[in-house]
């Protein structure tokens, strides 16, 4: 049996603190401490709408295509619309439950607003860009039917730079200030977000490539000097947990969404004009 002494010992967290013993209890304890909304976070919500609004409202004369020579190998795959939605989501929710300490909330949500409006501001207005979307699209299958479901929700404008991608840098940076190696998993569903805008077409190669350097950007100016020894242990120690468990509510939706396209019965599509 092993000794209280080296128990406690075993226990301690860096700071010389000694830490509870995991489990789904504290856990719970974590989710229901206050979580402080910052303004930022509220000014983020009502600039969101913008992201439709702005080519509603302000169509262009003029609508670049800043298209590579690899956009033209890149193949439509229709079942990575699957995987932009589901990773996108995962990291949507990921920093909201795993970010609980203020200053770090407070410097995550600076660097969201940032990379928004920025994005609005100096590409959106002053450069606008349309999606490199097939005129039609036929086929069958969940991730076609994924696919009519991105492209219905999502105006093909807004494009350069991408702020989906952008916006899953930013969150899997700030997650990596809480606890490294979730960070590096949020990173590689960051890449993969990135890819699956390639793969369905919502954006071209140089979108992806300029919304990940405004991260980087809003990372060095607003997250970098965050220093990780401030975080509460209790947040390191259950941040992998609460991935976990935002990683289930995120399968649980994409479970439901199969559930819809079975339901509904149907087995092909052609949409475009």
């Amino acid at each position: 049996m092993t000794p209280l002494g080296d128990r406690q010992a075993a226990d301690r967290s860096p700071d010389g603190s000694v830490a509870a013993a995991f489990g789904w209890t504290i856990v719970r304890q974590s989710l229901a401490r206050p979580y402080r909304v910052p303004g930022s976070m509220i000014l983020l919500c009502a600039l969101i709408p913008f992201y439709i609004l702005i080519p509603s409202f302000l169509p262009p004369t003029t609508r670049h295509v800043p298209a590579l020579a690899l956009d033209d190998v890149l193949p439509l795959v229709p079942s990575w619309a699957v995987v932009y939605g589901a990773l996108y989501l995962f990291l949507i929710l990921l920093p909201i439950v795993v970010v609980r300490e203020d200053a770090l909330v407070r410097r995550m949500f600076a660097a969201y607003l940032s990379i928004w409006i920025t994005a609005y501001l100096f590409f959106f207005l002053i450069y606008p860009t349309a999606a490199p979307r097939p005129d039609r699209v036929s086929g069958a299958g969940f991730g076609l039917w994924g696919l009519r479901a991105l492209y219905s929700a999502d105006p093909p404008y807004n494009c350069f730079p991408s702020l989906h991608v952008a916006h899953s840098f930013v969150s899997a940076l700030a997650c990596s200030r809480v606890h490294r190696r979730l960070g590096t998993v949020a990173l590689l569903a960051a890449v993969l977000v990135a890819l699956s805008t390639l793969f369905t077409k919502q954006h071209y190669v140089v979108d992806v490539v300029a919304g990940v350097a405004l991260a980087l950007a809003a990372y060095g100016l607003f997250l970098r000097q965050a220093s990780p020894d401030q975080v509460p242990e209790l947040d390191r120690q259950v941040a992998p947990a609460l991935a976990v468990w935002v990683g289930g509510v995120v399968g649980l939706g994409v479970g439901v969404s199969w559930l819809v396209y079975v339901v509904g019965g149907e087995t092909s599509f052609t949409f475009g004009p």
